[in-house]
């Protein structure tokens, strides 16, 4: 078991890695307080960053969220996602993609969730004002359950939907869905955010995401949401 997340590990890292020549790196970091409810009641603080890199056709991107609450005494919250994928581009609009997940919530019904897959992709829009793309394809996930101890493995499909709205010179929209759906358990996750520039790279950010899990023990909440807000930090 061990091996298996060493490698999906090794393959999230390797997600964000390409030549060293010259390249195209953008980033942000956020950094903010939130409040979750379902399995975990608490006010907790969050930090996430991402990197991305683009060099001619291809495109790769690297993150890490974590999210960690105590009530002065005990941990209320402790979870952490990092995910990666790298596309490369058919046309302006079409792509293939891999893309590597590993979530580990203390407090949900599953102590890990791994996940890689592969496919194609389309974008819709792609300009400067407004960005919808749509991805979808075969693969593999490891999950853990929290309860029992047992170990699930086996063949999901992958599906996703990104937007983006430029509101106004300083507003921006911005909504993130990702599906895997596999013979043991479905998990749906939507991010979504409102991003307020306030000076230059730096802007205030205000997060909702929801978490659910179609297959889980009795007493444990289906659904978690995070709702958070906090600075944001970004370079193009």
């Amino acid at each position: 078991m061990n091996r298996n997340i060493n490698a999906m590990l090794l393959v999230l890292a390797t997600t964000a890695i390409v030549q060293p020549a010259r390249a195209d790196w953008s980033g942000k970091a956020e950094l903010g307080a939130s409040m979750a409810t379902g399995n975990s009641d608490n006010q907790s603080a969050n930090g996430a960053f991402e990197v991305t890199y683009k060099r001619d056709k291809w495109e790769n991107a690297l993150g890490f969220m974590g999210n960690y609450g105590n009530d002065g005494d005990t941990t209320t919250a402790q979870r952490w996602e990092v995910r990666g994928q790298t596309n490369y581009s058919f046309t302006e609009r079409a792509y293939w993609f891999g893309a590597g997940r590993y979530d580990d919530d203390r407090f949900s019904a599953y102590d890990y969730q791994a996940s890689l897959a592969t496919g194609l992709g389309y974008k819709f829009f792609d300009t400067e004002e407004t960005k919808l793309w749509v991805q979808g394809g075969p693969g593999y996930r490891i999950t853990k359950e929290r309860e029992t101890g047992d170990r699930n493995d086996g063949v999901i499909f992958r599906g996703n939907i990104g937007f983006e709205k430029q509101i106004t010179e300083t507003t921006q929209i911005v909504n993130l869905f990702l599906l895997e759906t596999g013979s043991d358990n479905t998990y749906l996750q939507n991010n979504l955010g409102l991003v307020v520039k306030i000076s230059g790279s730096l802007g205030l950010r205000v997060g909702y995401e929801v978490r659910h899990n179609t297959n889980v023990p009795s007493g444990i909440d289906k659904t978690d949401t995070l709702t958070t807000i906090g600075l944001q930090y970004e370079t193009k």
